[in-house]
């Protein structure tokens, strides 16, 4: 199948195929991921590998698609993807009015607030997808992940190659915080309110008396973040740049879902 839409994906750009010859072939994957057969992005060998040929079909799936009227009893839309259909048989709770698209897969025992998940987003088992949260296309959230209100989870289709935003199990995200541009969250994470990572934001481990060691990108297993903000000199004088701090570790007595509260209370964060 990797081979086969790839081959589709290219000789479309190159106009020497026409869509409606592989509806068939494009459809079916949009069904396997919906289903959560398939994911745009998945660790294998204790590595997060990125199936570009899956992020292709979701694109040429797009092209297939005319905006029309979709119902959802008393409201309705106007787009060119379609919602999932829940039937309750799912395990998975849907706060009205939560959107998730046709696409995305949401695992048993998550819950979704009034949220939305795009197309090739990934939601795992037991996560909370809060008030005003959004799972961007292709973002993968682990299981037992809590994205508090507001939280906004980036998406990427293009380039295929790049890779989506990745939160693994038992991250907590607190309230309004900001997440894009293939940022990784490792398992267990702590971000209080109103932290925002993007490819380039200083990640700046500040528990260490030797002084800060700086990342960027990807945030350690278990790190407890919060907002910073880092002095710049620019042409018309010095000013504070956002970044994020590592003020801390998660301890094993705050590893399960139930005592996110009290990490935070711990290092006096705000949720």
């Amino acid at each position: 199948m990797k081979t086969q839409i790839t081959e589709i994906y290219e000789k479309i750009m190159r106009g020497e195929e026409a869509l409606s010859a592989n509806l068939e072939t494009i459809h079916s994957i949009i069904h396997k991921l919906d289903q959560g057969e398939i994911r745009v992005c998945e660790k294998i060998d204790n590595q997060w590998i990125t199936h570009e040929w899956i992020k292709k079909a979701i694109l040429l799936y797009f092209k297939t698609q005319n905006s029309t009227l979709l119902d959802s009893g008393s409201m309705n839309y106007f787009d060119k993807i379609p919602m999932k259909k829940w039937t309750g048989q799912e395990g998975v709770r849907v706060v009205p009015p939560a959107v998730a698209r046709f696409g995305s897969f949401v695992a048993k025992g998550a819950i979704l607030m009034p949220s939305f998940v795009n197309i090739g987003a990934y939601v795992g088992s037991g996560s909370m997808i809060d008030t005003w949260a959004t799972v961007g296309s292709c973002a993968q959230i682990g299981s037992n992940v809590h994205l508090s209100g507001g939280v906004g989870i980036g998406g990427v289709l293009e380039p295929a190659q790049a890779q989506p935003v990745i939160v693994e199990d038992d991250c907590f995200i607190g309230s309004r915080c900001i997440v894009v541009e293939g940022v990784h969250l490792e398992p267990g994470v702590v971000l209080g309110a109103g932290v925002t990572l993007t490819s380039s934001t200083k990640i700046i481990n500040v528990t260490s008396s030797a002084g800060p060691k700086i990342t960027k990108g990807t945030v350690p297993a278990n790190s407890v973040v919060i907002p910073g903000v880092e002095n710049k000199t620019f042409a018309a004088g010095e000013f504070g740049v956002p970044c994020a701090l590592i003020i801390g570790q998660r301890q094993e007595s705050t590893n399960k879902k139930t005592s996110l509260n009290q990490v935070l209370r711990d290092f006096n964060i705000t949720v």
